[in-house]
């Protein structure tokens, strides 16, 4: 497969994925068409050498694992991703009345968007609900593949200062318009149950989202670009699913995570930085007949690959970025790294990485925020809370992050893909003095 089919199969995954709940539904798909079992976390599990196998929490969540054939040299070998993006939830009282006829909706930022990126672009909604069926509430996933929503700006006549720095105001600005009078209030709770072929009294919740419809393209005279919503962080989690399922390492096990809730702080039952993970390798660990302390042993020769795209040097205002340590589309995989932790890279996790980059002929370049600037944080750092472990942050460089229609290289997804193959397919032996050898 060449990277213009790469980043197609990238965007059809994103069309699939409208939020959280059906990022993880599209990623199962692909593990079960691997041939992965689903192992519930409520129930007793069975592992076998040379077994594939998954396991979810909230929907928002999955992890899944491949256990070594000969599982001679014991330890994990992960990455992390995140299914969730910027956006707005709708509340539950969800309608809004405004003038004369017309019905809104009530929503809430969730996350850190580019809240001017949303106007004037066909929405829909997106999540799960929450359904009684007799003595039963049954999750039932939701999105309308049609646009039923926008939120308009105000005309320039009315706003004549907004070209001059204008402050939205979240409970007023971005409330998207629903109907000019053909749909009356108290009738949003109806659209979704005839939706779902439900009768609206019987939902009990609902996550909601909105969804920018803006199809992902590639684009540019010579193909180089690919835009869409949510590449942040879905096209990690994209690239880290694909090698995942493509490499083999019989000698540890090989885990795959995507974690919800990054962008709000990953502090929740589904987050990185839950018990999930580690709940995840102990029970791998207990139902490989492992002791306790074989576990320990096993974790301190583990690695994580944290994926996370990374901001590309701005074409109009490179003064943004440290140039010297900036990074460009098109160029290769991006290693992250802060001096205040807020990514988990140092020089040894760096160089694991950089010599697997080497091996698998993909180019590697450095980011790091200008010094008089505060960055964002990311998966790995968060989830080592629970689970400590040499780990390196990397991503793929894109411009407009958090908008609803961000930016990165067309060749880029090829390269993750590549290197993460590369890393999940060689077999990495980190001893007590952090010397490693490469099987």
């Amino acid at each position: 497969m060449n990277y213009l089919d790469t980043s197609n199969e990238l965007l059809e995954f994103i069309e699939n994925s409208p939020s959280m709940f059906h990022s993880i539904e599209t990623i199962k798909k692909y593990l079960k068409t691997a041939g992965f079992e689903y192992l519930p976390e409520g129930k007793k599990w069975t592992l076998a050498k040379g077994g594939k196998y998954y396991t979810t929490r909230n929907n928002t969540s999955v992890i899944a694992f491949k256990v070594g054939k000969e599982l001679s040299d014991y330890h994990f070998q992960m990455t992390a991703a995140h299914s969730d993006s910027p956006t707005y939830k709708i509340k539950s009282v969800a309608e809004l009345d405004g003038a004369g006829e017309y019905v809104k909706l009530n929503v809430e930022a969730y996350g850190g968007m580019i809240d001017n990126t949303w106007f004037d672009h066909p929405l829909s909604v997106a999540g799960r609900v929450l359904v009684k069926e007799g003595n039963s509430l049954v999750n039932k996933l939701l999105y309308i593949d049609k646009d039923i929503l926008l939120i308009p700006n105000v005309a320039i006549h009315f706003n004549r200062t907004v070209n001059d720095g204008y402050k939205y105001n979240r409970a007023v600005d971005l409330c998207p318009l629903f109907s000019a009078g053909a749909v009356k209030k108290g009738e949003f709770d109806a659209m979704i149950a005839k939706e779902i072929g439900v009768d609206a009294k019987d939902i009990f919740g609902k996550d909601l989202f909105l969804v920018n419809r803006q199809k992902g393209i590639v684009w540019g005279y010579e193909n180089e670009f690919v835009s869409s919503p949510k590449l942040d962080d879905l096209q990690c989690a994209f690239v880290s699913l694909k090698a995942f399922l493509n490499a083999e390492n019989d000698k540890a096990v090989n885990v795959y995570c995507c974690f919800d809730n990054e962008e709000v702080g990953s502090n929740t039952k589904q987050g990185a930085m839950s018990t999930f993970l580690k709940d995840t390798l102990k029970r791998i660990n207990i139902n490989l007949g492992k002791t306790e302390d074989e576990y320990y042993q096993a974790v301190a020769g583990s690695f994580l690959v944290s994926c996370d795209n990374a901001h590309a040097v701005h074409p109009n205002h490179p003064e943004e970025t440290d140039t010297s340590n900036g990074s460009y589309m098109n160029k290769g995989i991006v290693i992250k790294e802060s001096a205040n932790q807020k990514y988990t890279t140092d020089a040894f996790s760096r160089s694991v990485f950089t010599h697997l980059c080497q091996q698998a002929g993909v180019p590697v370049q450095t980011f790091a925020n200008r010094s008089d600037k505060i960055g964002g944080s990311t998966l790995g750092n968060l989830s080592n809370t629970q689970v400590s472990v040499n780990a390196v942050d990397i991503g793929l460089p894109q411009l407009a992050m958090h908008s609803s229609y961000e930016t990165a290289g067309s060749k880029d997804t090829m390269y993750a893909i590549e290197v993460l193959e590369k890393y999940f397919g060689t077999n990495i032996k980190i001893s007590e003095s952090e010397q490693v050898i490469f099987e």
